[in-house]
């Protein structure tokens, strides 16, 4: 639409400072005549869209002129915000569209609201390269009122109370200083410190059954580079804990799966009937027999024999349960 284009010229031009019609044209997508057309109505409407001549020129606009949206106030803004963060990755994550939207209607707040989102930005940590355990993982979805309260906090710089179910434990409440938010493949995570101790944590949205945002100030650093702190705890969370490590066998076509999963792959042979025989390490004695448990019949746990007991367990009480049914 010409509107949504018009928009896009003054924020190119506010970005870049001056550009040709050449330029414009190409990141508009469009003719250079309309770029002429454009400008014209931009300047018929008040918008101060000057032309530089000679063979560094383009258009500019005057040295102080900001768009802003008319009527548009913080709270409004940060309603936005949470909306367009629940499009694309179901936990909050943003497409590079969605974000780069957001962007722009942070940087067409007036200056007093503005100053107060400045430091959106830097909280939002979209898709890094890796996640906790350099794997993708299936997309889970956290409650829209959990994830709007979870933002309203990273953005304002309020401690945060959240009732969160961790693996194998009772939801339980804890009071926590946001430090950032991070969407991993449909995983979104917040990264915090335990209020008091200052202890590193880092949370699922998913398993965040509830979210009340506090009036008292989170105790954070101004700055904050998430994409640093995110693999600074992705290393120690692969490294650390008591690791275990498994011997099996696995059908070949179930390799890049279970591999996937795996910290490491510390010796690997193929056996003659086809099948692999690995040594895999995984995080800790649940990561590893969850992980072979999804394989199903395609893999067999040599060793250690607490594991091979463990699946066994499990499959007796699944036989148990649906042995008697026809």
């Amino acid at each position: 639409m010409r509107a949504d284009r018009l928009v896009s010229l003054v924020l190119l031009l506010r970005q870049h400072g001056r550009l040709s019609a050449t330029a414009l044209a190409r990141e508009l997508e469009v003719s250079t005549r309309t770029v002429l057309r454009d400008v014209e109505a931009l300047s018929a409407s008040g918008v101060p869209v000057y032309a530089e001549r000679g063979r560094h020129g383009g258009f500019a606009l005057l040295p102080g002129f900001r768009t802003e949206l008319t009527g548009l106030n913080h709270d409004e803004a940060l309603a936005l915000l949470v909306a367009g963060s629940r499009r694309g990755a179901q936990a909050f994550g943003l497409g590079a569209a969605l974000a780069s939207a957001m962007l722009k209607v942070v940087d067409a707040l007036p200056a007093g609201q503005r100053d107060t989102a400045a430091g959106v930005a830097q909280r939002l940590l979209v898709d890094p390269e890796t996640d906790l355990l350099e794997r993708r993982l299936v997309t889970e979805e956290a409650p829209d009122a959990v994830v709007a309260e979870v933002l309203r906090a990273v953005f304002a710089g309020r401690r945060l109370r959240i009732r969160y179910a961790a693996p194998d434990q009772e939801a339980r409440w804890r009071t926590v200083d946001p430090i950032g938010l991070v969407s991993v493949r449909g995983q979104g995570y917040l990264l915090a410190t335990r209020a008091g101790s200052g202890e590193e944590r880092t949370y699922r949205l998913a398993r965040t059954l509830a979210a009340e945002g506090l009036a008292e100030a989170a105790e954070r650093d101004g700055q904050v580079d998430l994409e640093r702190a995110w693999r600074e705890r992705g290393s120690r969370f692969r490294t650390g804990g008591e690791q275990v490590t498994a011997e099996l066998r696995l059908a070949p076509a179930r390799r890049a799966e279970l591999v996937g999963t795996a910290l490491a792959v510390l010796a690997e042979t193929a056996e003659p009937d086809g099948r692999l025989r690995l040594e895999l390490t995984f995080q800790d004695a649940r990561h590893a027999e969850w992980a072979l448990w999804q394989a199903g019949p395609d893999a067999e746990a040599l060793a250690p024999q607490w594991l091979r007991e463990s699946l066994r367990g499990r499959a007796a009480a699944l036989l148990a349960r649906y042995g008697g049914t026809t």
